[in-house]
């Protein structure tokens, strides 16, 4: 490829900063073509830098980073190396952000070393840009207004020029166009585009996290027109497919869900079963580059709410022609898995098909069914159902043994009434019919990976955790009395601590601590395998109405099965595999967002009283705490601690009293009060409800069996005598 190869040489001839004509006589004739838009290309990049001069060198060689700016609410940030380790960020002081705002890709220049280790940096430029517009509250200052964004992160306030207001009254929910952007000497200013309303109700604050993270609510009418004209299937449509209507094909979802991508079908065969799982064939419907494709790509992802869903595609196909509803002929690609009684797969098959899927079943239908399949008058049902659990559990018994990580992190399950308030927030149920999905479609995503690796294709990839990061997992889960065998290969120690935290106070706050030290999962054409499943091969197949990575995969597959090129090429799938990423996080930033804001509404109404909690987080300036099982987490500041002067041991997540030796640990438990709640700014602000069996030195008790899990040294040992 043209651009690796300049990129190759490029690298080989600046051994010093040059200027744009001094690179095109080193460069190869058939190169020099449009050096122009490859250097920028490059730079935009982040591989070059252009200093003082015109000139160019290479970044790695003068101190500089390229990466996204994460600011914070005081007023500094950190850059976020692209493709650097967790733990390798910059430390970026207020002097030093320049016109940079939070999110953005910037280039930042090392600066100086800590005792720590820890490095600062300044930004020198800034790439790319990831606010076009600015949400926030609209106040008016006379004949100019300001715009006071309601992302913390985004620490400058928007200027309204006169005439620039749209309407707006003071408190109310504005979205503003970035019309300049801050920089050493300048205020940056919006002009109003959109006004949301005033932030009490449930509904504009939703409406403004969905306008932060720049969300498309609407769909083109270019893309609605041709979700329109598909129609349902007709006999022609099913000629060429596998015919599996005669088949006992279900749907297992919740009981809310309306997009049904996936269903599923089983048999016993001589060597062990054979799993069917059959996938709405979405590309049948969405074609490259048109209208519908265009949309579905820039949301890269539906992005689900308490109560409400921004879908990927249009109504027409998400919930109607695309979903696998029962009793109606649909089309899939589907793949044939045949499997092991040791839970191998032994080999597969894949074809476009057609199904009619004989039962709508949910969660909780199915855990009921086999929780008591005597109860059940349907014999065929009873019948699968119980041999997709005979499968389910040996597949994950084979993958436990192969090395992959089962995290276990409850998720709040936060029910609403008819204006969209929280009425209440109870924890999500997962049973062995998620379980069985589970692993149903692990499968199916292992087969296409499988499928397509002769070639150019997208994986869903999980890079390995950092070596010192993790060490620092094992030397927290240690203290809490979580020993493992540092001989042990690192899924195997993994494994082994939530294996001794089952069922113990700890076992949430393990889970979520160890899941903090991995790597983020992300898409690419290069295939490193992914640490968390312990699987060589892995991509996205199974979810075409509600994420763009395996609309591609489909299409892959059927280019494949036809015989002809892939419609994508390396770059393509880089650039595509990049963008679906940004989206998925966008996405999941956005659903955070919005529980988040529901969970604070739901605490209005209980300022004053008391919970059990647990420390879930240390900082230096304050303990967050998770109150129950609420699954709600408010703030207790360091301020409202007045005791005593509280230290920050980073290492050993805790804050220490140094006069009372009180100490606040990650996962100790925490009595609290709930102090103040701001729903404008989501925070839920605590106070230590002191008890009479609270002592200095003992904010909670380690479980006597963590304790017995293994010997920590003995200076860890006095401390933990001095923090149960």
């Amino acid at each position: 490829m043209e651009k690796d190869e300049v990129l190759k040489i490029i690298k080989q001839i600046l051994d010093h900063p040059m200027t744009p004509p001094e690179i095109r006589r080193h460069l190869p004739k058939h190169l020099r073509n449009g050096l122009s838009q490859k250097l920028n290309q490059l730079e935009h990049a982040g591989e070059i830098v252009k200093i003082r001069y015109g000139r160019y060198g290479l970044a790695n060689q003068m101190n500089l980073v390229t990466g996204r700016l994460q600011g914070h609410a005081d007023g500094y940030g950190f850059v976020i190396p692209e493709g650097g380790a967790k733990g390798n960020d910059v430390f970026v002081g207020p002097a030093n952000f320049r016109e940079a705002m939070h999110g953005d890709r910037v280039v930042c220049r090392i600066e100086s070393t800590r005792r720590d280790g820890k490095v600062e940096g300044k930004i020198i430029r800034v790439l790319e840009r990831a606010q076009g517009t600015i949400t926030g509250v609209y106040q008016s200052r006379g004949r100019f207004g300001v715009i006071v964004p309601s992302q913390r992160r985004i620490v400058h306030s928007f200027q309204v020029p006169p005439g620039a207001s749209g309407g707006a009254k003071s408190g109310e929910v504005v979205v503003g166009k970035i019309t300049l952007y801050p920089d050493d000497h300048t205020q940056p200013e919006a002009e109003v585009i959109e006004i949301l309303g005033f932030p009490d109700s449930p509904i504009v604050q939703r409406q403004m996290i969905v306008r932060q993270y720049e969300i498309p609510e609407e769909f083109p009418a270019a893309a609605l027109k041709i979700a329109e004209r598909c129609a349902e299937p007709v006999a022609k449509d099913a000629k060429g497919r596998s015919d599996f209507r005669g088949a006992w094909v279900a749907t297992i979802d919740g009981e809310d869900a309306k997009d049904f991508d996936d269903a599923v079908s089983i048999q016993t065969t001589p060597y062990g079963y054979e799993l069917g799982v059959h996938i709405a064939d979405v590309s049948s419907y969405v074609q490259p580059d048109g209208a519908l494709d265009a949309a579905a790509y820039e949301r890269g992802t539906s992005t689900y709410f308490p109560g409400t869903v921004l879908p990927m595609l249009p109504f027409q196909l998400s919930n109607n022609v695309c979903s696998l509803r029962p009793h109606v002929d649909r089309l899939t690609l589907s793949v044939l898995i045949r499997i092991n009684r040791a839970g191998e797969i032994l080999g597969y098959q894949f074809s476009p098909g057609v199904i009619r899927s004989t039962h709508r079943l949910t969660y909780t239908e199915v855990s009921r069914i086999l929780g008591n399949p005597g109860a059940e008058p349907d014999g065929a049902k009873v019948a699968n159902l119980l041999l997709m659990k005979e499968l389910c559990l040996t597949l994950n018994k084979k993958r436990m043994a192969d090395g992959g990580l089962d995290f276990d992190i409850p998720e709040p399950k936060i029910a609403l009434d008819e204006k969209g308030e929280p009425v209440g927030i109870s924890r999500a149920e997962r049973n062995i019919a998620h379980r069985l999905v589970e692993e149903f479609m692990l499968s199916a995503n292992r087969c296409a990976a499988n499928f397509l690796a002769d070639k150019p294709s997208i994986y869903r990839v999980h890079p390995a955790p950092d070596k010192i990061l993790i060490e620092e997992f094992f030397d927290f889960a240690a203290r809490l009395g979580y020993v493992t065998n540092p001989k042990q290969n690192l899924v195997m120690r993994l494994q082994d601590v939530l294996k001794k935290a089952e069922g113990h106070t700890d076992e949430k706050l393990l889970n979520y601590v160890m899941l903090r030290h991995m790597k983020q999962a992300c898409y690419q054409p290069e295939n490193t395998g992914h640490f968390g499943l312990s699987f060589e091969e892995y991509t996205h197949f199974t979810s075409p109405i509600r994420r763009y990575p395996d609309l591609i995969v489909h299409r892959l597959i059927k280019a494949k099965l036809d015989g002809v090129e892939r419609y994508l090429d390396h770059d393509g799938l880089t650039e595509a595999g990049v963008h679906c990423s940004a989206m998925e996080r966008r996405s999941e930033r956005a659903e955070r967002d919005v529980k988040d804001m529901l969970k604070v509404r739901y605490m209005a109404g209980h300022e004053g009283e008391t919970y059990d909690g647990i420390i879930t987080g240390v900082t230096a300036f304050g303990i967050f705490v998770e109150m129950g099982d609420l699954m709600i987490e408010g703030l207790l500041r360091l301020t409202d601690l007045h005791d005593d002067y509280y230290e920050y041991h980073e290492k050993e997540h805790m804050l220490m009293g140094k006069r009372t030796k009180r100490m606040f640990r990650l996962g100790s438990p925490a009595k609290v009060l709930v102090k103040h709640v701001d729903m404008l700014k989501r925070e839920i602000t605590l106070a230590l409800a002191e008890t009479a069996d609270q002592k200095p030195g003992r904010p909670g008790k380690r479980p006597p069996e963590a304790r017995s899990q293994g010997k920590p040294r003995r200076k860890e040992s006095k401390r933990r005598k001095r923090g149960r």
